[in-house]
């Protein structure tokens, strides 16, 4: 890879992050200025309103081809539960809460960041692969994922099911092979694509009153997403074989940095809040860096 290809690289990841920077700096402008913020309100209208939407529109509009997605799709689900069995692990040995913080080293973000790195790493086939992947990572860590944080934090507070419910509509119109009438899909597209703004403006507010010690936590646990991702990828291309395309696909998909709606869920259900805030800035800059070596590597399979 010659260093103008790297020069690229950097270029369009800087457009990518870009949208994500200026949004979050609304929410850290907030919280700069000690401007009156409805946190819980927007994590609420985020969590219960905008994600089931998003979710929900998502699942319905992807056209996977059957032996694709079950192909993808048990390669995607064999990376999680290895990475959750890892960030367990660590997490333990740290003394750091596996059921609230598990989640967030264990989901990458697959969503805004990994779907156009797959398609300006491997084109529209990788993008097809890394949408199978985005569907199956979404259903899981929006169900799963939020359920075992949920256990792990303020059980007081109510499990989001506005998600649940939307997976299950999903499970049973496609089972069923039955269109959602179009207005259905576009109020859920509408309400759908205000989930990642939200998600940014309490991500943005968070940094700004993060503590030193949110800081320094979050750089362990997202140092942690980034080399379990990378960990999980590699084992799951030598225990399934897979097409080199996919497995290069799914290996980048897994390295991704910590998701931001990690950081809304964990707002809602525990106090640690600032530690997944440090996470997601410090898993996604060193990703930025290291992102063209990771494309090198997934290029040319040396996983």
């Amino acid at each position: 890879m010659t260093v103008g290809m790297w020069l690229d690289i950097y270029a369009h990841i800087a457009t990518l992050l870009l949208p994500v920077v200026c949004c979050a700096g609304i929410g850290a402008v907030c919280g700069v200025r000690k401007l009156t913020y409805p946190a819980q309100f927007i994590a609420m209208l985020a969590t219960t309103i905008s994600t089931p939407a998003l979710v929900f529109y998502t699942l319905m509009t992807t056209r996977l081809d059957n032996l694709q997605l079950l192909e993808v799709g048990s390669a995607t689900l064999l990376g999680l539960g290895l990475a959750a069995v890892f960030s367990g692990l660590a997490l333990r040995s740290l003394n750091m809460p596996a059921r609230t913080l598990g989640p967030t080293v264990t989901f990458p973000n697959t969503g805004n960041l990994g779907l156009p790195i797959a398609q300006l790493a491997f084109g529209d086939t990788g993008l097809a692969v890394a949408v199978a992947f985005f569907a199956v990572n979404s259903l899981v860590q929006h169900t799963l994922g939020v359920w075992v944080m949920s256990r792990g934090g303020n059980r007081g507070q109510p499990l989001p099911k506005g998600i649940m419910y939307a997976c299950l509509l999903v499970v049973v119109l496609r089972a069923s092979d039955i269109a959602a009438p179009a207005p259905l899909l576009e109020s859920a597209r509408l309400i759908g694509t205000l989930a990642v703004p939200l998600m940014l403006l309490n991500l943005g507010y968070a940094l700004a009153t993060v503590s030193r010690t949110g800081i320094r936590q979050g750089a362990v646990v997202g140092a942690m997403r980034l080399l379990i991702g990378l960990l999980a990828g590699a084992l799951v291309i030598h225990m399934i074989n897979l097409p080199p395309l996919v497995a290069s696909v799914m290996t980048l998909q897994l390295a991704m940095p910590v998701a931001i709606v990690n950081c809304i869920y964990v707002q809602r259900f525990s106090t640690y809040g600032d530690v997944v805030a440090g996470a997601v800035l410090v898993s996604t800059a060193a990703f930025a860096v290291l992102c063209p070596l990771l494309i090198w590597l997934a290029n040319t399979n040396r996983f």
